[in-house]
């Protein structure tokens, strides 16, 4: 049974990825516990983040919409009755 050749994420040594069986070995994608390990370190450690860019709340979507805007010109909040 051939497998698939990855790299590990933490250290990037191959993997091999069998082909044919339902679930992999319990490290993959990593190539061993101690990498599975460094990498959940990484996640609790926050070392892993997604760029936030916070859009001002007056400012239009890119779309051209002004979702997110509860107010009107005169500052007040809209009538919902």
């Amino acid at each position: 049974m051939s497998g698939k050749l990855l790299k590990c994420p933490v250290c990037g040594h191959p993997v091999k990825m069998e082909s044919g069986k339902r679930r992999p070995k319990p490290p993959f994608p990593f190539c061993s516990e101690r990498c599975r390990l460094i990498d959940l370190g990484r996640w609790l450690g926050e070392h892993y983040r997604v760029p936030a860019v916070e859009q001002d709340e007056w400012e239009p979507f890119d779309d051209g919409t002004d979702r997110g805007h509860d107010r009107d010109q005169s500052g007040s909040a809209p009538d919902r009755s």
